[in-house]
């Protein structure tokens, strides 16, 4: 049976507004449908704000009417209240400021724009970006938090022992209100124990290898498992290893990961497994990697091809990958034929705009943009017929919900693809 704290009651009951009480409500009935016994202090949220495609089933013009319908589940309009958590939004569903380079029309803009308002009044942070933890998102080992970005859920659950879970978009904003979330999955220590061992017996180096490795342990690993990834020869950084949660999280979800020797619950291999034998022991070799790298690039196109449109930076680009795109497009220019996109954070932006690396990008023709990516808006370029990503992520779900050729490689190959025109097969 769950326990209220005297606090959580009193806000349940009313005492500290009507929006809180409604959250409270909701993260109450979400606990009991999991069978909590008690409720985890939520310090930090990363909340999918802006005018997402799904609101529109609503029908309405009524920001108001929207977001407590949708995001609250109540028919009555509620009031706005400051979040008790502190804020941060995730991907929308526009480049805010650059939105007439993506397609998008001034009242597309206009109605998004009122969505941001409306949460920037109740103390959102409107960063607009599924790499929160480079942005100031930053929960530390222990503190229970709340996200809508996978990957993100992920790295912060393995890198720095956060406790989060992969919830709803609408529990999200419940626990941004209320302050609270079920004590359940993550949140209990005993729950993130490694479950099943993946031994690397191949080098992982360039983010390329980690997104191949991301999307080759997702592919093999069971629904609601945790792999412990074992035997790494070189030391990831933080720029290449996102590519490895956020492959993951695409072909299999996990929320937590053990990576021997840089996990902070995974110092070593028995640690990591909680003293238990593993469910199971799966080798990774260079073949496997393969594997899922043809599965990324299968079209019927086996020539080279033009491409029409090329997409990177899945999850958002850092400081870091922008200076060595700027350096690979320095003095260059973008074909023609093709349109690039190199996407990031807003204020990862606004530092490449110090630096001069969005100047030196965009004198070769390529396009910088912000606040979220073909998947998130659901926008390419019109009569885009081939498209080609640095992303496993991209790649996989782009593949089967557009009418279009899908191609998959590394960040120098979609470079000098995009400058050539040509996709060399």
């Amino acid at each position: 049976m769950l326990r209220l704290t005297d606090y959580e009651q009193e806000m349940l009951n009313g005492k500290y507004g009507k929006l809180k009480e409604c959250a409270l409500k909701k993260i109450v009935e979400y606990a009991n449908a999991l069978n909590a016994e008690e409720l985890a202090e939520v310090t930090m949220a990363h909340i999918f704000c802006g005018n997402h495609g799904y609101l529109n089933v609503m029908k309405s013009d009524n920001v108001e009417e929207i977001i407590s319908q949708m995001q609250y589940c109540s028919d009555e309009l509620l009031p706005q209240e400051k979040f008790l958590a502190y804020a941060q939004s995730d991907c929308g569903p526009i480049d805010t400021i650059n939105y007439s380079k993506m397609g998008v029309t001034n009242e597309e803009a206009r109605k998004n724009q009122e969505f941001l308002e409306y949460y920037k009044k109740q103390g959102a942070n409107i960063v607009g970006t599924c790499v929160p933890y480079m942005c100031g998102f930053i929960p530390l080992a222990g503190e229970h938090y709340v996200s809508s970005e996978s990957h993100a859920v992920t790295l912060m659950n393995s890198l720095w022992s956060a406790c989060g879970n992969s919830d709803g978009l609408e529990a999200g904003f419940w626990s941004a209100v209320c302050g609270r979330t079920p004590k359940w999955g993550n949140h209990i220590k005993e729950n993130r124990k490694g479950t099943h061992v993946f031994n690397i017996l191949c080098d992982i180096e360039s983010s390329m290898d980690w997104d191949l490795l991301g999307y080759t342990i997702g592919r093999k690993l069971p629904t609601h498992s945790i792999p412990v990834i074992n035997g790494l020869t070189t030391r990831p950084n933080i720029f290449n290893i996102k590519y490895f949660f956020a492959a993951m999280a695409t072909t299999s979800g996990p929320e937590m990961c053990h990576i021997v020797g840089i996990s902070p619950e995974a110092p070593d291999l028995e640690t990591a497994l909680g003293g238990k034998e593993p469910v199971s022991t799966i080798n990774i070799r260079a073949c496997d990697l393969q594997e899922s790298f043809e599965i990324l690039n299968i079209n019927e196109n086996k020539n080279d091809t033009k491409i029409d449109y090329i997409s990177m930076g899945c999850p958002h680009y850092s400081i870091e990958e922008l200076r060595q795109i700027a350096n690979l497009l320095d003095g260059k220019k973008i074909s023609n034929n093709t349109v690039l996109h190199i996407w990031t954070a807003p204020p990862i932006k606004y530092t490449a705009d110090s630096c001069g690396y969005t100047e030196t990008i965009e004198n070769s023709g390529a396009i910088v943009l912000t606040g979220t990516c073909p998947l998130t808006s659901g926008k390419m370029p019109e009569n885009t017929k081939t498209v080609a990503f640095d992303s496993a992520k991209q790649a996989h779900y782009i593949k089967p919900n557009k009418n279009v050729e899908v191609y998959y490689g590394s960040i120098e190959k979609c470079i000098n693809s995009a400058i050539k025109g040509i996709w060399e097969v």
